[in-house]
């Protein structure tokens, strides 16, 4: 018989109340819907009605040019399909570093024009799914320039084309962050915006947006000052690795400066629905066939390495870097789909087997497969579970989903007659890039 008073755990709920609200505003979980798997920067000045498309027959061009394809001969149709559909998933139009310093005038000029385009893009149905603008950083001799030209571009288009984010880039104080919050309220009441309209990614580009100078991690604060405005944290390669005195030589995604500085970001944004972005190469698949062959192995491996330590998204910077992309993106979920299948169907029938699963491992397994099907490398039929029942594993209670009892035995992979065969899968679906 239990001894404790009733009065005891009353006590502990009362003490413990405002810790539990705490959390769960600071933790809501990983967020919903598709991540982009990338961002492609282009220059305010070069963005055209046309961009997209004409990226995407670039891709292909290059891959007929440089055969054979730098990947899979299973994976072609797939990733042929994608860059015909859809070659660019996020486009962020660009008045920082790619675009450089320019008088005022022109600058105006050139975030008036892209804003046009865009908008022809998407009334003739070839726009990104996503867009936003990279605005110059907040610091004293930028910040005005920076706020002016997301004013205009808001202007331009007649308020946030759907999808919108902004990019924020150098930050390296919370301040910074806070103040942004401001400017964004402020614009969504010039605009006649609801609140919350407009959000923004936080560049991680410094060493002080990593460590503060009172050896606390600055990457936290910056979360907790957005206000939930912050759509994403993303890692600035160059930039950093520059400013923590890397020689140029050795600049990259997989130095070990970029490696810590990610492993930060990723702790501070974990749990908190914010998801992160990996940087870029500029090792440029251009030239002749073996330099381009060389670059596109180099990106590829990039690409999976950062798969592989949970970073889904990064940045591309030039249109034959997308066969790469996705090539690595679909081989990363096409690879893992079956024993993903087989652990999740052993995870909710009660199976012990080679791997014993829990319930943090059963949210990964879902979010593995939901990633997969978001990015287009597996099709729904492929899926083993039906969407809605790898929601609800992958969700913040996936911890109280109950697995099935008394389910048959023996592993089975995705489409087989087995333990999976009673739940419910979507049918009748062509392979697509625009889950949600």
């Amino acid at each position: 018989m239990a001894r404790l008073d009733p009065a005891v755990y009353a006590a502990l709920d009362d003490r413990l109340a405002d810790v539990d609200a705490a959390l769960r505003a600071r933790y809501p979980g990983e967020a919903s819907g598709r991540q982009p798997v990338h961002t492609v920067y282009v220059p305010a000045d070069r963005v055209t009605a046309d961009l997209v498309p004409t990226w995407g027959a670039a891709a292909l061009a290059a891959l007929d040019a440089h055969p054979p394809a730098p990947y899979p001969v299973e994976l072609d149709r797939r990733v042929r399909a994608k860059l015909a559909r859809e070659p660019v998933e996020d486009l962020r139009i660009d008045v920082e570093d790619g675009y450089g310093v320019r008088d005022d005038a022109i600058e105006d000029a050139d975030l008036r024009a892209a804003a046009r385009a865009l908008t022809e893009a998407r009334a003739a149905g070839v726009g990104p799914p996503r867009v936003g603008v990279r605005i110059k950083c907040l610091e004293a001799a930028t910040r005005r320039r920076a706020v002016r030209s997301l004013d205009l571009f808001l202007d331009a288009c007649a308020g946030p084309p759907d999808g919108f984010v902004v990019t924020l880039p150098k930050v390296s104080h919370p301040a910074q962050v806070a103040a942004m919050v401001d400017v964004c309220g402020r614009l969504e009441q010039a605009y006649g915006l609801v609140d919350g309209a407009l959000r923004f990614e936080i560049q991680i580009e410094t060493p002080a947006a990593i460590l503060a100078p009172d050896g606390t991690a600055t990457v936290a604060r910056l979360i907790g000052e957005s206000a939930g405005r912050c759509a994403g944290l993303h890692f600035g390669t160059y930039d950093y690795g520059t400013a923590c005195g890397i020689a140029a030589d050795y600049l990259s995604m997989d130095h070990p400066s970029s490696d810590h500085a990610k492993a930060v970001m990723q702790v501070a944004a974990a749990g908190t629905g914010v998801p992160l972005s990996d940087g870029s190469t500029n090792i440029l698949p251009v030239g002749d066939t073996e330099t381009v062959r060389s670059a596109w192995q180099r990106h590829a491996g990039l690409v999976r390495r950062s798969l592989e330590r949970g970073f889904y998204q990064g940045w591309d910077l030039h249109p034959h870097q997308l066969p790469t992309r996705f090539a690595a993106t679909y081989a990363f979920y096409r690879a893992g789909r079956e024993q993903t299948v087989r652990r999740l169907d052993a995870y909710l029938a009660r199976r012990s087997g080679g791997i014993l699963d829990e319930p943090a491992t059963a949210r990964a397994l879902a979010r593995f497969l939901l990633r997969g099907l978001d990015c287009g490398a597996v099709d729904p039929a492929d899926a083993g579970f039906d969407r809605t029942v790898l929601t609800t594993l992958a969700g913040p209670g996936a911890t109280e989903v109950a697995p099935t009892a008394d389910r048959d035995a023996g592993p089975t992979a995705a489409g087989d007659a087995g333990p999976t065969a009673h739940l419910p899968t979507a049918s009748g679906e062509e392979p697509t890039d625009h889950a949600r």
